[in-house]
């Protein structure tokens, strides 16, 4: 499949209640069924970031979350995407899903936990991130913080083609979110969408928002207003990809970069 629709949803979070947060983005999938491939929701929807009730995180196999995503996936056709607070065995992880309407998961645990906010002192480090492939498209998960080291985003064989940050990106620091995620589009040849939330959390720290894609080249495509709830919905073709490698290769002269 060359174009691939997108529904990206910025939204507010209800800070420690995932059913008022599952129950928001029911709502909205109601409305997308039929108009979309992929509706990607931000960094750790169902709780926040303030981290401080760890008796919410749940088993990502099993666990309320998975199970409604898995069958709202499944209901509306609509391939879900976020990050959620997961407990495996005796460890905490911001885990990033990718869930698909014949329920496929991929997940991906957060690499670079934002010891300014404290979460590497109750989280554990993810140490793999791999690719996977969804209507012809080889896509990648990132989260957050990890938008901040281009090594660990690099687009390194084998491509990537779209590449998803979810966030929770404060808005005192929006032009480092818009910076950054038009840079790593231009280096990587890739789309780049991140999904910011908005609202203020528990920590008093505003969210603007400002979700939004790049295509390959790094030219922004579409934004979501800053300080409202939105559905920003995007075609992407997998043409502009292939035909910008093909015409530029700059990906031939990339350094070979290794993580001890």
């Amino acid at each position: 499949m060359e174009k691939l629709r997108i529904s990206l949803l910025q939204q507010s979070i209800v800070e420690d209640n995932p059913e008022a947060n599952l129950n928001k983005l029911e709502k909205k999938l109601i409305t997308l069924k039929g108009q979309t491939d992929v509706a990607i929701v931000p960094e750790l929807f169902t709780t926040g970031f303030a981290l401080k009730n760890l008796n919410l995180a749940e088993d990502s196999f099993h666990g309320n979350t998975i199970n409604k995503l898995k069958q709202w996936a499944f209901d509306y056709g609509i391939a879900l995407s976020g990050s959620f607070l997961v407990k495996d065995k005796n460890a905490y992880f911001n885990r990033a899903f990718f869930v698909t309407p014949n329920s496929e998961t991929f997940f991906y645990d957060k690499r670079h936990l934002f010891r300014m906010g404290r979460e590497s002192e109750v989280l554990t480090e993810g140490n793999n991130s791999e690719l996977f492939t969804y209507k012809g498209w080889d896509i990648r998960l990132l989260i957050c913080y990890d938008l901040r080291f281009p090594v660990w985003s690099r687009n390194i064989t084998p491509y990537y083609d779209l590449l998803i940050y979810v966030a929770n990106w404060p808005s005192v620091r929006q032009k480092v979110w818009k910076t950054l995620l038009s840079a790593r589009a231009m280096e990587n040849q890739s789309y780049v969408i991140g999904v910011n939330r908005i609202g203020k959390d528990s920590n008093q720290l505003d969210h603007h928002g400002f979700s939004c894609v790049y295509s390959p080249k790094g030219d922004l495509l579409c934004a979501a207003p800053i300080n409202k709830e939105a559905i920003l919905q995007v075609e992407i073709d997998l043409n502009e990809v292939t035909r910008l490698r093909n015409k530029f290769p700059v990906w031939k002269d990339a350094d070979k970069f290794e993580l001890l």
